[in-house]
């Protein structure tokens, strides 16, 4: 017998406002579960752990807004509304484990790495990493597509150098991020002048301020950075990793053909699934013309080679490539990809867009906001108001995009009060909202990021100087009231 629904919601009227000791019990007590995650399980925090805990706190926050007068299907479609905005995002982190997939069995990760190993010196592999990344996020205006394509063959390559992968995954994400906020086709820069009130071009020439002084300290880190590898250290290691690839992958620059695709395709800015999904057909179509002993050897027993060369592809699309070269360095480099491989990062995705749900919907999130503004006093307070509840958005929703909607509307009437411009507004949020995003481990972004480049987020977060720097400078700005632009006269009269 089917169970009767609830006839109605709860009356507005019978719903308590949360108090603010309320909106941050839900936090304190991820705080410390997270805490307590990384203190047990170290960098495999985020393979349960970490789900657990968001979990635990979409709990707390939930009885919370039960408590406050909220029935539970309330909060049940709140849930369901937090994770259908989660959809999207987790087909894109589907299709690039297949991307990575097909793309190591069509030799073109292998033959990114190989010609990386021969062109990039160690001494100035981070800053180049980072400004190669750049160039090309800055070209098309996507982040993700970037660490999916030449951030994976940058990992590679330091792999085979024997330098730290940790430090050239934060080089890769402040390029690319730097890249993203200052290219006119990317979506969060169009995102964050709409949502403040400016134009665009106005919001890009505003950004140069804060953003070229951080990506130029963030270059001279990694120069730095660079300097202390030893070049002769690792010689013998980088020419058995290259020789190692030339003996399990055919090596030549045609294998270059499917990154080209995927860059024209993301430049004129195709949907992401399909153009993710051709970048991944092409590559299966070089596996099958020129990696078949590949494909043979992933395969193992097959009745004859028709069915090899369809089980090896089939297996890599779900499960991604294994290779077993007896090089355990190469093997662990050239093993990944597949849609498997994406699913704990999908974990992570869906229980941080639960919490996020929980916290909007029962004016948990709205009531720590509102709180935040009574501190401001100043236009430097502001701006530190705006960066801090960007940062918290991106922790607390696990996505960028309402990190960037949510302070962007709540704060724009404060920022016209004290007339000032709205470029200061949108600039504001692209310098905490979109590029610390990466640096939540549960973030979607963050979640991204660590999956496709194989390195935990925490591991990499120190190294990521771009994403760490804008933010200080821009609160530090505010302060000083430097390049601060006050409103319009016709727009104040």
């Amino acid at each position: 017998m089917e169970i009767p629904q609830e006839s109605g919601s709860v009356s507005a009227d019978t719903q308590t406002t949360p108090s603010v000791i309320q909106a941050l019990i839900p936090v304190f007590v991820l705080i410390c579960l997270l805490s307590f995650s990384v203190y047990l399980f170290g960098e495999d925090a985020s393979y349960g752990p970490n789900q657990i805990a968001l979990c635990v706190g979409a709990i707390v926050a939930a009885l919370i807004g039960w408590r406050n007068g909220q029935s539970w299907d309330q909060i049940e479609s709140s849930i369901i509304s937090g994770v259908t905005i989660a959809i999207k995002p987790i087909l894109i982190l589907f299709c690039v484990g297949v991307l990575i997939g097909s793309w190591i069995l069509s030799g073109t990760v292998p033959t990114m790495i190989y010609y990386s190993l021969l062109m990039l010196d160690p001494a100035i592999f981070y800053a180049a990493s980072c400004l190669i990344c750049g160039l090309i996020a800055l070209s098309i205006g996507s982040s993700w597509t970037v660490a999916g394509t030449v951030g994976i063959a940058l990992i590679g390559a330091a792999a085979g150098m024997g330098i730290s992968v940790e430090i050239t995954a934060g080089a890769i994400i402040s390029g690319a991020y730097f890249g993203d906020k200052m290219s006119p086709l990317s979506e969060t820069t169009n995102l964050a002048p709409a949502v403040a009130g400016t134009d665009l071009f106005s919001h890009i020439g505003h950004m140069v301020w804060t953003t070229m002084p951080s990506i130029a300290i963030a270059l001279v880190l990694y120069s730095l950075l660079g300097l202390r590898i030893d070049p002769t250290g690792n010689a013998t290691d980088l020419a058995i990793t290259m020789q190692l690839l030339t003996e399990n992958f055919t090596i030549n620059p045609l294998m270059l053909l499917p990154v080209a695709a995927l860059l024209v395709m993301a430049n004129k800015k195709l949907p992401p699934i399909p153009t993710i999904l051709t970048g991944a057909f092409i590559g299966l179509i070089l596996a099958l013309l020129f990696q078949r002993t590949a494909i043979m050897n992933l395969a193992g027993d097959a009745p004859n080679v028709f069915f090899g060369l369809f089980k090896g592809i089939w297996q890599t699309l779900f499960d991604g490539f294994v290779l077993d070269s007896g090089n355990t360095t190469l093997d662990d480099l050239m093993t990944g990809g597949g849609m498997s491989s994406m699913l704990t990062t999908v974990w992570l995705v869906l229980c941080a867009m639960v919490f996020g749900a929980v916290m909007d919907h029962t004016g948990l999130l709205k009531c720590l906001v509102n709180y935040a503004l009574s501190f401001v006093h100043s236009t430097g307070s502001l701006i530190a108001t705006t960066v801090a509840t960007c940062i918290g958005a991106n922790i607390i929703t696990s996505d960028q995009y309402i990190a960037i909607v949510l302070p962007g509307r709540m704060y724009r009437l404060e920022y016209q009060n004290r007339n000032l411009d709205m470029k200061n507004l949108s600039r504001t949020l692209e310098d905490s909202g979109t590029i610390t995003s990466p640096l939540v481990p549960w973030n979607t972004c963050g979640a991204y990021m660590s999956g496709t480049l194989g390195v935990a987020t925490f591991a990499y977060l120190p190294y990521c100087f771009f994403n760490l720097i804008c933010p200080v400078i821009a609160v530090i700005y505010g302060f000083l009231n430097f390049k601060i632009a006050p409103m319009p006269e016709q727009q104040t009269a």
